[in-house]
């Protein structure tokens, strides 16, 4: 993607967590920005974020300590930025089942500030992080990023005459990320546990590691023209050979499915079909509304089938044991 970022000022919103590590990575090793402003609340995460980079010539890097739900303190951050990446949200599924107008508040409200302080400062363009917990939602945390989402695509409505742009991407659990099941196993054998607890073993996930995300948002920032929904085409795995691959012949003990759990990550729907164009590497979910005279599907893509779904169990690529057990060597540590 060439020069994309060259000279450009970013902005991550939650940009201390995985994602912003990953990303200011990837970003100051592939491209010359003027500026990342990594806009947070945690003034902790921020110091150590700011010794972890301190190795890095020049000066690049911006903190900003900030909430997504302090819509002026938003918009003071924004005054000068190209990009904007969303990656901030409260993630925890049991947190947001307990805490309901808190996720309400960053979730959706925070999405919104981010929106409206993107419109009132010429920012070029905005991509945020959903979820495959956005699609056909089964718990709190799912609908207050299925409304996100829905925010972000229609927000293109208020572009008026301005140069910008509002698009997703959206993927499950990163691997290794704090919430997935990795670490949950890598727990449990550190603590000497007889079994290795599966929820249910017919479960399957996709894997996708935090570079992958990276580039996803990347092709975002590079392609989309108005309310799209990138969407990666990555591999699927069973949660038994999981626990095999990093624990051969360990026993597992099945305890039940938890609430607002699914047995398969599911990314595009059937009812999302008409609408969804399949790359050689990834799907695009056009917006129902044309939004822009430009906003025409991408060549080298064709339309996927009627009744077309993709889930992490009708998935055609898989991992085997072997190959979890390579990936779990190389995209822990990328």
């Amino acid at each position: 993607m060439g020069h994309l970022l060259d000279d450009k000022t970013i902005l991550v919103t939650g940009g201390t967590g995985s994602f912003g590590h990953c990303f200011t990575s990837y970003v100051l090793d592939h491209y010359h920005p003027k500026k990342i402003i990594i806009y947070s609340r945690d003034e902790f995460k921020q110091f150590n974020m700011q010794q972890e980079y301190a190795h890095y010539e020049g000066n690049h890097l911006r903190f900003f300590i900030g909430d997504v739900r302090d819509a002026a303190r938003l918009e003071r951050a924004m005054e000068g930025v190209d990009y904007v990446v969303h990656a901030a949200a409260l993630k925890q599924v049991p947190a947001c089942e307990y805490n309901p107008s808190e996720a309400i508040k960053t979730n959706i409200h925070g999405a919104q500030n981010v929106i409206d302080a993107a419109l009132n400062t010429g920012v070029k363009r905005v991509v945020a992080l959903s979820t495959d917990k956005a699609v056909n939602p089964v718990n709190l945390y799912g609908g207050t990023k299925l409304v996100s989402d829905k925010l972000f695509i229609a927000a293109n409505a208020y572009a008026g005459a301005k140069d910008i742009n509002f698009s997703i991407v959206r993927y499950g659990n990163v691997a290794g990320s704090r919430g997935s099941i990795i670490p949950v196993f890598q727990a449990a054998l550190e603590r000497g546990d007889a079994e290795l607890t599966i929820t249910d073993k017919r479960m399957t996930r996709f894997w996708i590691s935090l570079p992958q995300g990276v580039e996803l948002v990347l092709k975002a920032l590079a392609e989309a023209k108005g309310g799209e929904t990138f969407i990666s085409k990555i591999p699927s795995f069973r949660i038994p050979d999981l626990a095999e691959a990093m624990a051969p012949g360990h026993a597992t003990r099945e305890i039940g499915i938890r609430p607002g759990e699914k047995l398969d990550e599911i990314m595009v729907t059937p009812e999302d079909a008409p609408n969804t164009w399949e790359y050689e590497n990834h799907f695009v979910i056009y917006p129902q509304v044309t939004f822009n005279e430009w906003q025409t599907p991408a060549p080298g893509g064709k339309r996927v089938p009627e009744g077309f779904s993709y889930d992490s169990g009708n998935n055609t690529e898989w991992l085997s044991v072997e190959d979890i057990r390579e990936r779990l060597k190389t995209d822990l540590h990328s």
